[in-house]
């Protein structure tokens, strides 16, 4: 962790304290180019974006620092030297409109200029169940057997891009981990497979859903985008690899907009007339970098550690985390390489570390992101004068808005991969520099207040993020002071049928660690009628099959020590209650202990991501409407890729369906 990168100085290790803050200006994502549109069977018109991902070299330390080897999306239109500016990390925002249907092609150009395959930025360890392309079509998608402990996988690098927050997508299109593709290189290795299990017949559904070819190296999928108007993000999700792959670089954020709950549904309580919230965002067409001033910004918070070369570091050991020297895999049952979390000593905002942004003494609209692989964030906007209030999470627009700053004196709480809309009115707040904080820990996070239940962030690295630079206002804010907003109304969802289900941490069983087993994995599972948890792996049958147009409550009972964020793909969900429980580790029971409480007010809204605390049940509602093969999980990504993700099928099974690889 933090502490053991400060001994890897000598290696090479990048002193985040020597990193210069508040020098790179905030970048705006601006909008991904569409490729053009189409009508689709039934008549209705669709978007049509081309994207690859590709190798680039982005200055995100401060110059003179060197620059940074990263993997990021992009128009493949992008040839010209100013169009490539648009391949960044975080990528161009998708902006959709509701019922209006997006198709993305997204290719794996992750080539050189010869078309020889680039190996991973970072260390890849083979000893998970994982994408596994040596395997060929026969392991492909497993967990390997070594004789001896293997070395990080350096081939061609599978990808497969999940569009997060996405509702009522086919599975063909939900970006399935074992739906990976290697980029059409010219030199894959002989016996390689090229693409993931389930990436065949898929890309058959596909066809004779949408009339689509996927190209060699790539895939189409289709969003139909009629869910409420909401702040979604697309990034990778191949099997075993997420994290990795992320870190790497590629993602960005897709806002859908309009809809009876979109932003003209909001009035004005004054008036009774439509609301005015603050704007312009980034347009299709605008210059990179634009010279508008924009005041609806997306903020991707993002952590990261350099090497003083410029390049990425992750751990290549798992010693980094924890000390654990082996026995690793074969000869005992700790992988070599993976961390059971990572977090980086550097904040990153929008793809640079600690930028800073000119700002007026008006009000602001921030879509921020938790894009961290481990770390939670607690955001302070309580600046001198300034107010906050969240208006959506993840699903959309909250149920009414929530005053942060007289609630929780202006701290917000985002899990990696939740999502927030703010409105920071800085109206009344002096002019001058300001920083935006981070009061969450560097470490695994279990809940409770910063500084009496855990260490905050570094303050002088990880716990800032953000400088904002307040000038006078240069004409009159004629948006509507949030305050007196009406947000569309939401519907609770009735009470429904319940399944139970479990997250666990596994420890090794090695005779030389018994003193104080480290973890090796962390899992899902089920709770039995006795209240009795039992696990499964990524390989074992579908447990949770909801049937198609049912409703359920999930009862998630966390046995562990932390915090997770749990994301269930294809749908939205609202969150129920909280209850404390008792455990007893011996016997693998866990029950509810009474004491129920409601979810914060920041939750009352649609969700598609939710903390299960350490020591509770969290409990979910969420209907199921499409049929198909999709995934729950853990967003700790480090987690995700080792074993704390399950496939779940909605409604039956589907002819010619690939069955799961042995164990």
């Amino acid at each position: 962790m933090l502490e053991a990168a400060a001994g890897e100085a000598a290696a090479g290790f990048l002193d985040a304290l020597s990193v210069p803050k508040w020098v790179t200006p905030l970048v705006v994502p601006p909008v991904m180019p569409t490729a053009g549109s189409t009508t689709l069977r039934g008549g209705k018109n669709a978007d049509l974006y081309d994207i690859a991902v590709r190798q680039i070299s982005q200055q995100v330390l401060p110059a003179p620092l060197p620059p940074t080897t990263l993997w990021a999306y992009g128009p493949t239109s992008a040839r010209s030297d100013k169009a490539t500016l648009l391949f960044h990390a975080p990528s161009a925002t998708i902006e959709a409109k509701w019922r209006r249907p997006v198709r993305v092609t997204w290719r794996n150009e992750l080539v050189d200029a010869d078309g020889r395959f680039l190996p991973h930025l970072l260390p890849v360890d083979p000893t998970l169940h994982w994408a596994n392309p040596p395997g060929g079509t026969t392991d492909r998608d497993s967990r390997p057997v070594f004789a001896a402990t293997p070395g990080p996988y350096r081939g061609p690098v599978p990808v497969v891009t999940h569009v997060h927050g996405a509702v009522g997508v086919g599975d063909e299109s939900d970006g399935y981990p074992e739906a990976w593709y290697l980029p059409d290189a010219v030199d894959v290795p002989v016996g390689h497979a090229h693409d993931g299990t389930w990436y065949a017949f898929f890309r058959s559904k596909a066809e004779a859903a949408h009339g689509v070819s996927w190209p060699a190296g790539g895939a189409t999928f289709h969003y139909p985008d009629d869910q409420r108007a909401s702040t979604l993000w697309y990034h990778d999700h191949t099997l075993g690899m997420t994290r990795a792959n992320v870190y790497a670089g590629p993602a960005g954020f897709y806002l859908l907009r309009g809809g009876p709950h979109g932003d003209d549904a909001v009035i004005d309580s004054r008036t009774g007339q439509p609301a005015v919230l603050p704007g312009p965002a980034p347009k299709e067409g605008d210059g990179f970098p634009s010279s508008k001033r924009y005041r609806e910004i997306p903020l991707a918070i993002q952590d990261r550690s350099f090497l003083s070369d410029g390049s990425l570091f992750y751990p290549d050991s798992r010693e980094f985390f924890d000390g654990t020297v082996g026995p690793y895999l074969p000869e005992g049952d700790v992988s070599p390489i993976w961390n059971p979390e990572f977090f980086g000593n550097t904040i990153m905002v929008n793809g640079h570390t600690w930028p800073t942004h000119t700002v007026e003494q008006r009000r602001y609209r921030f879509r921020l992101l938790n894009g961290c692989n481990s770390r939670f964030l607690i955001l302070d906007l309580g600046l001198p004068g300034a107010e906050a209030w969240q208006i959506g999470t993840e699903g959309g627009l909250l149920a009414a808005p929530v005053n942060l700053t007289a609630a929780h004196g202006g701290r917000l709480l985002l899990a990696p991969a939740e999502r927030a809309d703010v409105i920071l009115d800085l109206t009344h707040v002096p002019v001058g520099s300001h920083i935006i904080r981070n009061l969450g820990p560097d470490e695994p996070f279990g809940g409770g207040q910063p500084d009496d239940d855990f260490d905050v962030a570094n303050p002088a690295s990880t716990g800032q993020v953000l400088q904002l630079v307040v000038v006078p206002a240069t004409s009159p804010d004629a948006t509507t002071p949030p305050a007196f907003l009406v947000l569309p109304a939401i519907d609770p969802l009735p009470t429904t049928s319940v399944r139970r289900l479990a997250l666990v941490e596994e420890m090794s069983m090695a005779p030389e660690l018994a003193e104080d087993p480290p973890p090796i994995a962390a899992l899902l599972g089920t709770v039995d009628a006795t209240g009795t948890w039992s696990t499964s792996m990524w390989s074992d049958p579908v447990t949770e099959n909801p049937a198609v147009g049912a409703a359920e409550t999930w009862e998630i009972y966390n046995s562990t020590a932390d915090a997770h964020p749990i994301h269930v793909h294809e749908v939205v969900f609202q969150v129920a209650d909280r209850e404390p429980v008792v455990i007893d580790e011996a016997t693998h029971h866990i029950a509810p202990a009474g004491g129920a409480r409601p979810p914060d007010p920041g939750e009352n809204g649609w969700k598609d991501t939710v903390i299960a605390y350490p020591g509770e049940v969290t409990r979910i509602r969420m209907r199921f409407d499409r049929g198909g093969q999709f995934v729950w999980h853990c967003h700790i990504v480090e987690h995700e890729d080792n074993e704390m993700m399950r496939p779940y099928r909605i409604g039956p099974e589907q002819p010619g369906q690939p069955g799961h690889p042995p164990a």
